[in-house]
C-alpha cells in the first residue's frame, strides 16, 4: 500500500495541478467533511428541538368565578407563583360568574381546569386534581328570647319539620346538599320551607323573625358562618347547633359527601361556639380536568400546587386548605391518573415517558442506515467492478511492459498505470474498494514495478551494446 500512495504521489508531481484543490478526489473528500458536519448539525438540531418541545412551559387555562373574591385571589397568587418559581406548568386565569359556567367552559374545552364543587354536575369524564378547601354544614337554630315561645325549641333535625330555614348561598347545590340531609334525617324536604339568601344578606337573613333555623355550607373558619352565628346570637340569643347524625349514611348513599365532626370551640367568639364536636357532613371544593388532560401536565400541575401551597399560605391563609386528592380507584370523583400518579410515587420519569419514542428513533435510525448502506453498495457497485477491471489492467500491463521496446514506450505504460491507480484510490475513497483489494492491487503493482525496472535495464544494456558496436537502430528499439 505505500507502494501505491509513493506512485500516485509522483504521478501528481509529474502531471502538476492534476493534484490540485481542483482534484475529484479532494473534492469528493471535502464534500464528505461537509456532509458529515451536516449530518451532525441536523442531529444536534432535532435533539435540541425535541428537547425543547419535552420541556417548555405549558400553560394551562384555568376558570374561576369572580364572585368568590377569597378563590379569584387564591388562584392569582398561585398563577403568580407558578410564574415567578419558572415552573413548566404555567396558568392563565380566567374569571367566570360560578360553577355553573366553569363547567360551561370546561365542556367546551374553553378551559383545562375549573375550581368547582364536587356535587355540581360534572362530565363523565371529570378528574380531580387537587382539593381546594374542604367545606362543612353547619345548622342551628336560636334559643329565643321571650319567655312564651309559640313553638317549641328545634334540638334536632327532627323537629325542622313545618318550620322555615334560612340557607346562605343561593346555589342550586346546597339546596340541594339541604334536602338530602333532611330526607336522610327522616324529615320529608316538601314540609320544610327553605329561604336563601346571598353572602351579602346575613344582616338580613338575621333580622327576619320567621326563621327557625339557619344553614350555611364554609370552611371552618369561614367569615361568613362565623358572622351568620354572631349576628343570629345577638339577634335571636343564643344557637343551638343540630347534629346531623346520619352523616355516615349520607356518606354511603351519596358519595360526593363525607361524613365530618365540627370541633369544639371553633367558632371562636365570646362565649366559644359551640360548645362540644359535632356531627356534620362535608363537601369538597376541588381543582377539576377532564382525562383528556395529558398525565404529565396534570402530575407537574398538583406537584407544584402541593408544593407551593406552604409559602402561598403566609399571604393567603385559604392556601393552606389545600389538600391531596382521594387517589382511592372507588372513588366517586376519581383522581387524574397524572395526579395519581405523582400522589402515590409512581409518576413516570421523562426517559420513562418518552423511551417508547427513543426505542423507535434507535429502530428508525437502524432501518435507515441499514438502506443507506444497501443502496451506497448498490450505488458503487459499477466502481467495485471498474476496481476489478483496473487490477486486470496492470496484470496485462506486465506482458505489455515485457514487449516494450522503447523507453517511450515505458513511460507511456507507467502514465496509464499512474492513471489506473489514481481512479483505484478515488474508489477507496468512496469506500468502494476495502482494504483487502487495495492489498492485492499493491501486490500486482509491486511485481509490475519490477518488471519495468528489469526491462528498463535490459533496454539500457542492449542501447550501450549497440553503441560499442556502432550499430545504431531507430527511437532505440530492440526486437
Amino acid at each position: 500500500m505505500p507502494l501505491i500512495l509513493d506512485r500516485i504521489g509522483s504521478a501528481g508531481r509529474k502531471n502538476g495541478n492534476r493534484m490540485s484543490d481542483h482534484d475529484p478526489r479532494r473534492r469528493k473528500r471535502k464534500n464528505t467533511l461537509f456532509s458529515f458536519f451536516g449530518i451532525v448539525l441536523l442531529l444536534v438540531s432535532v435533539v435540541a428541538g425535541a428537547t425543547y418541545v419535552a420541556t417548555r412551559p405549558v400553560m394551562l387555562r384555568i376558570a374561576v368565578g369572580a364572585s368568590d373574591n377569597n378563590d379569584k385571589k387564591l388562584i392569582q397568587a398561585i398563577a403568580a407563583r407558578f410564574a415567578n418559581d419558572h415552573n413548566p406548568v404555567r396558568l392563565s386565569v380566567i374569571e367566570t360568574s360560578g360553577g355553573a359556567e366553569n363547567l360551561a367552559f370546561l365542556a367546551a374545552s374553553k378551559a383545562d381546569i375549573v375550581v368547582v364543587r364536587s356535587d355540581l354536575d360534572l362530565p363523565r369524564d371529570a378528574q380531580s386534581l387537587a382539593i381546594l378547601r374542604k367545606n362543612v354544614v353547619v345548622l342551628w337554630a336560636p334559643a329565643g328570647r321571650r319567655k312564651r315561645a309559640v313553638k317549641a325549641k328545634i334540638g334536632e333535625i327532627g323537629d325542622l319539620t313545618g318550620r322555615r330555614i334560612g340557607l346562605i348561598g343561593r346555589g342550586d347545590e346546597n339546596l340541594k346538599l339541604l334536602k338530602v340531609i333532611l330526607t336522610e334525617s327522616g324529615v320529608a324536604p316538601e314540609k320544610v320551607k327553605v329561604s336563601q339568601f346571598g353572602a351579602d344578606q346575613i344582616g338580613q337573613m338575621a333580622h327576619d323573625p320567621g326563621l327557625d333555623a339557619f344553614m350555611t355550607i364554609g370552611p371552618l373558619d369561614s367569615r361568613i358562618t362565623s358572622e351568620a352565628i354572631v349576628l343570629t346570637a345577638a339577634r335571636r340569643g343564643e344557637p343551638m347547633f343540630l347534629r346531623i347524625d346520619a352523616s355516615d349514611a349520607i356518606a354511603q348513599k351519596h358519595p360526593l359527601y363525607q361524613s365530618a365532626k365540627i370541633p369544639g370551640h371553633v367558632f371562636a367568639a365570646n362565649p366559644a361556639r359551640p360548645d362540644d364536636e359535632i356531627e356534620t357532613v362535608s363537601v369538597n371544593d376541588l381543582f377539576v380536568a377532564r382525562s383528556s388532560l395529558p398525565d404529565a401536565a396534570a402530575g407537574a400541575f398538583t406537584r407544584q400546587l402541593l408544593a407551593a401551597r406552604q409559602g402561598l399560605s403566609r399571604d393567603n391563609p385559604d392556601a393552606a386548605k389545600i389538600e391531596k386528592p382521594d387517589t382511592d380507584k372507588d372513588s366517586s370523583l376519581p383522581a387524574h391518573p397524572g395526579a395519581a400518579a405523582y400522589i402515590d410515587g409512581t409518576e413516570r420519569t421523562f426517559l420513562e415517558r418518552y423511551s417508547d419514542y427513543f426505542w423507535a428513533g434507535i429502530l428508525l435510525l437502524s432501518v435507515i442506515g441499514s438502506a443507506g448502506a444497501w443502496i451506497g453498495h448498490y450505488l458503487k457497485r459499477d466502481e467495485k467492478d471498474l476496481a476489478t477491471v483496473h487490477r486486470d489492467k496492470l496484470l496485462g500491463a506486465m506482458t505489455r511492459v515485457r514487449e516494450a521496446s522503447s523507453e517511450s514506450a515505458l513511460t507511456a505504460l507507467q502514465t496509464e498505470i499512474d492513471a489506473v491507480l489514481r481512479e483505484t484510490l478515488d474508489c477507496y475513497d468512496d469506500g468502494a474498494v476495502d482494504e483487502g483489494a487495495l492489498m492485492a492491487l499493491s501486490l500486482v503493482l509491486d511485481r509490475l514495478h519490477g518488471a519495468i525496472v528489469d526491462r528498463r535495464a535490459e533496454l539500457a544494456a542492449h542501447t550501450d551494446n549497440s553503441a560499442r558496436f556502432g550499430v545504431t537502430r531507430p527511437g532505440n528499439r530492440i526486437s
